[in-house]
């Protein structure tokens, strides 16, 4: 079975749609096999989105991503990662479909609910980074 590493951001914990994201994810199919709730710094943050530390608006990444909890998750199923990203819906908010999360409880690109590996090369990466 794939695994894939899920976030659920800050503004999913605060505005209590926690269960209505835990439960599409296990309607789709797909196997919720260990979850903890963390606070973030700036340095985990950094390594990261590594990708962006040099952007103009990764300040307020890092402010936002430290304003409370994340939920982290490691899904397993078939097709986890692509089938994850199809059920998160696009990055950008606006162009997030009706449906998908996203596209459901994001109001803005940066508070965007939840975060999810782009590839299975990714995953990996992000699971160790984040359950060790």
């Amino acid at each position: 079975m794939e695994q894939t590493y899920i976030m659920l951001k800050p503004d999913a914990l605060k505005r209590g749609l926690t269960g209505e994201i835990l439960a599409r994810i296990e309607r789709k199919g797909y196997r919720i096999v260990r979850m903890q709730t963390m606070q973030l710094d700036e340095a985990i943050l950094r390594e990261h989105y590594a990708h962006i530390a040099d952007k103009p608006f990764f300040p307020d990444t890092v402010a936002y991503m430290t304003s409370g909890p994340v939920l982290a998750m490691i899904v397993e199923g078939e097709h986890a990662v692509q089938g994850m990203r199809i059920l998160m819906g696009a990055t950008r908010f606006e162009d997030a479909a009706p449906g998908t999360i996203r596209g459901d409880f994001a109001h803005s690109t940066t508070e965007n609910v939840i975060h999810g590996s782009d590839s299975v090369e990714n995953a990996a990466i992000e699971i160790a980074r984040f359950f060790g």
